[in-house]
Formats: C-alpha cells, sequence, structure tokens
C-alpha cells in the first residue's frame, strides 16, 4: 500500500495519492491533473476513484479532468448535489482499492456533505483517516462557509453539526490512525492550524482544542465560531465552480499562454478592458511597470491574494511575468477559479521597455531612510497588515489600513497627502499601492522590507509586544 502526500504551500493543500495491487485513488486533487495521471503511470497502476471530501471553497479541484481524462468513478460523501457524473456514497459505504478498503464517513459540520475516508490496510486495519476540512491538525473547519451559499445553514447549525460529527465518528477511532487533513497552517479554511501536516488521532485527542471530551456543545459553538474572520470573496464562487463544472485545464492553460507582442498586448488590454496582473518581485515591479497593471508576486500567497482582491473570476487578465514562469501563473490562477487569463506579454516587462511603450514606477525607499525623512518632518504612515498583526505591534501613531479591506482603506487615505506604507515583510505593500496607483493614488510611497526592516532598523517607536500573530 502507498500513501503520498502532495502538499501545495501557496494553498496550504493537502492532496493524495493511494496505491495498491494496481489500482490508485486520488483524495481531493488540484486543478491540474497531469501530476497524478503520471503518478500513476510510473507504478503501472490505474486510477479507479477520485474521492472528494466536500465542495471546496479555497480552490477548484481537479475532479472533473481527472475523471475524464482517466475514467475514475468521482465519488462523494452524502447529501451531495454535483451538476456532472458521480457517486454520491452512502454513510459507511465501502470502496476497494487492489487489497486495501476505504470508507466513506459521513462528517456533517463544516458543510452539510462533508465526508472523511477512513483508509483500512490489506489486513483490514484501520490505519488512515482523510479528514478533509473536518479535522485539521490542532483546529477544525470553520463552520461559516456553507451559509455563503445556502443562507439558511448559519453558523451555529453547522458548528453543533460538526460537534456530533466528531464526538460520534471521529473520536472513537482508534488512537493510532493517521490523520491527514486537506490543509494545514496558513489556509483560510481554519482558524488556527498547526504547520504539521499529518498526526495520529491520539495525539489530536489529546491537544486538538475541539477533541475536548469536557466541552459542551454550546462551549464548542462559540469556540469554533468566535474569531473567525470574513472569508475570501471568492470561496463562493469556487464552491459553485465544484458543483456545477467549468472548462477543461487544457483549455484554461492553452487560452492564457497565448503569446504577445507589446502591440499586441496593448490591443487586448483596450479591446477588452483586461485587468493586467504583474507577478514580478515587488521589488522589481516597483523600478518600472506597465501603468493601471498591478502587482500580486507569484513568490508569495499568490492565489489566495488574487481571490482577495479581483472580485470578478470572470475578469479578463493580461499577464505580465518572469519570462518562463507564465505556465506556473496560469495554473495557479486556475485553482482559484480564475480561467479567464487572455495572455501574456511575450519578452516580459523589457519587451514593452524595449518596444518604446509608456512606463510608471513606484518610489520605495529602506527604514534608515524613511527615519531620515521623519527626524525633518512629520511623515503619514500606513500599516496595510491584518489587524492583530497591527495590535499585536506596530509603528507609534501609524495607520492601520488592512489590505484585506482595500475598498474600506482607500476612502480613509488623502489623496493630497504622501503617505509611507509598510506590511510585514513588503509583498502586501506593493500589491496596496499599485492597486491605489491604478485609482489615481500617486502619493503612496513603499518601504522595503516591512515591518521588520523598520523594527530591525532600532529607529522607530514601537508599541509594546502582547501576544504572537501569524504573519500571513
Amino acid at each position: 500500500m502507498i500513501i503520498e502526500q502532495i502538499y501545495t504551500g501557496c494553498l496550504a493543500q493537502g492532496a493524495y495519492y493511494i496505491e495498491s495491487d494496481g489500482e490508485a485513488a486520488i483524495i481531493d486533487p488540484l486543478r491540474e491533473v497531469e501530476p497524478y495521471i503520471k503518478r500513476a503511470e510510473k507504478n503501472h497502476a490505474q486510477i479507479k476513484y477520485v474521492f472528494e471530501t466536500h465542495f471546496h471553497a479555497d480552490f477548484v479541484s481537479g475532479h472533473i479532468d481527472l475523471a475524464k481524462k482517466t475514467g475514475a468513478t468521482i465519488v462523494y460523501g452524502p447529501t451531495a448535489k454535483p451538476q456532472f457524473d458521480a457517486l454520491v456514497a452512502e454513510d459507511n459505504q465501502e470502496f476497494k482499492i487492489g487489497k486495501i478498503t476505504i470508507r466513506a464517513i459521513h462528517t456533517p459540520g463544516h458543510t452539510m456533505e462533508s465526508t472523511c475516508f477512513l483508509i483500512k490496510n490489506e489486513e483490514g486495519k484501520e490505519v488512515g483517516l482523510f479528514s478533509g476540512d473536518t479535522l485539521f491538525i490542532g483546529d477544525v473547519g470553520r463552520p461559516d462557509l456553507a451559509q455563503k451559499v445556502v443562507a439558511e445553514l448559519t453558523q451555529d447549525k453547522l458548528a453543533s453539526l460538526l460537534f456530533d460529527s466528531l464526538r460520534n465518528k471521529i473520536m472513537n477511532l482508534p488512537d493510532d490512525i493517521i490523520v491527514y487533513p486537506a490543509h494545514g497552517a496558513g489556509s483560510a479554511c481554519g482558524k488556527n492550524m498547526s504547520k504539521e501536516t499529518t498526526d495520529l488521532l491520539g495525539n489530536q485527542k489529546k491537544t486538538n482544542y475541539a477533541l475536548n471530551p469536557e466541552m459542551t456543545r454550546e462551549q464548542f459553538i462559540k469556540e469554533v465560531t468566535t474569531g473567525l474572520l470574513p472569508p475570501p470573496q471568492y470561496f463562493p464562487l469556487n464552491v459553485m465552480m465544484n458543483v456545477k463544472g467549468y472548462d477543461s485545464i487544457d483549455t484554461v492553460m492553452e487560452r492564457g499562454q497565448q503569446a504577445l507582442s507589446p502591440e499586441a498586448f496593448e490591443t487586448a488590454a483596450n479591446d477588452t478592458g483586461a485587468l493586467i496582473l504583474d507577478t514580478r518581485d515587488p521589488q522589481v515591479f516597483a523600478k518600472g511597470f506597465i501603468p493601471n497593471s498591478i502587482n500580486i508576486a507569484i513568490n508569495g500567497n499568490f492565489a489566495p491574494w488574487v481571490g482577495t482582491l479581483l472580485p470578478d473570476i470572470n475578469q479578463p487578465i493580461l499577464l505580465v511575468a518572469d519570462p518562463g514562469m507564465e505556465t506556473e501563473v496560469v495554473t495557479r490562477l486556475s485553482r482559484v477559479g480564475y480561467d479567464h487569463a487572455i495572455g501574456f506579454l511575450s519578452g516580459g516587462f523589457a519587451a514593452w521597455q524595449k518596444a518604446g511603450m509608456e512606463t510608471d514606477t513606484i518610489t520605495s525607499v529602506t527604514a534608515e531612510e524613511l527615519a531620515e525623512v521623519a527626524q525633518r518632518q512629520q511623515v503619514n504612515i500606513l500599516d496595510v497588515r491584518k489587524k492583530s498583526e497591527f495590535d499585536s505591534e506596530h509603528i507609534i501613531d501609524a495607520e492601520n489600513e488592512p489590505l484585506d479591506y482595500i475598498n474600506d482603506s482607500m476612502a480613509a487615505i488623502d489623496k493630497s497627502k504622501t503617505y509611507y506604507v509598510h506590511c510585514a515583510g513588503g509583498y502586501r505593500s506593493m500589491i496596496f499601492i499599485s492597486i491605489l496607483r491604478a485609482r489615481g493614488f500617486d502619493n503612496l510611497i513603499d518601504v522595503k522590507g516591512g515591518f521588520k526592516a523598520i523594527k530591525d532598523s532600532g529607529k522607530f517607536h514601537i508599541t509594546d509586544y502582547v501576544c504572537p500573530t501569524t504573519l500571513l
């Protein structure tokens, strides 16, 4: 028996490859399916099933393409209503893969159709639980996402169902079972997941707050619903793509990888109203970019920030990328449902410059340079980190305008004033400035290295440290 976790850091997502005696199954595959197909071909195995733990919100699954390319059967748990060919399993229904068995365990709570898949080895021993978003390492799935799709499913109702699922379906399983969750730290599908991506169920029973046997239903509901940040706005849109279906990944990749000359790129932008997305490093972007383009660098949490900040997944997108990175960019966009990239700038930004096209720049200063300015005059400092990060520690007199709520932040900024903008390390501040620059805010200056560089400089008064915070 083979169990392999295929972890994708930018989405904090775990897919799984399972194989026994020439047959294989994939659990919660990402949009690009060729890696799973090649993995099976390597061992001369046939992919028999694609198991989906639920209708995902944070990414578009590759279930439909994978089934079409391999003949595999897509399997969902009870109550699922996919709008394509799939097997909706009954609770406790079992599936054979070679010499091993996988049992569907219906665990509503994160969503109504949420289902865990329990794997038994060749001897019939229960050895692993693919827990989806029902149980994470150190946390459980948030119960507020399904109500974004079905209004009457309040978070309290779902939390109550999750309480029952955990106590009646999960906690009575053997302690030596390995838990294989769908996500790890950094995912917006939970509140406080561990960096570890697997663990023994017995250890989770001891350390995971949600599995505390002394916790009452009321305490559980309060605990799992407290402190939930609003989910990214693309989540409900991804759910519907996973329910209804989508364009083939091959079509999406072909459309997005159209190489355009600078002249054709400019014409496409004017004719289609496409958003120009520049995925280069923030500091490279600052030194020169196409006017009105926005910067979300591929070398960070690219897909989640695209989903958070671009409201329309059907928005035509034109890409500026480092030469050779175009395929990676189109792939990552497709993972979160942005299927309408219509081409990229052939030769990258250098080709645009060589053609004599109009360019723009953003001023970027070091923490030391900012300190020198602050000694001579009063400066306006914008901290675009999350409120929790700002509350933990920040520059005294800085203003917090989180990138997550950029439309609200924009309303609070005076176009006539100069602002120095920083985040934690420089990734989010450039996104923030580029978006506002495209909307006519010309007096925003980036602080290189963000809050870390500011603090390390020792030249600013910082509020007292209160509590740890995760920098996303």
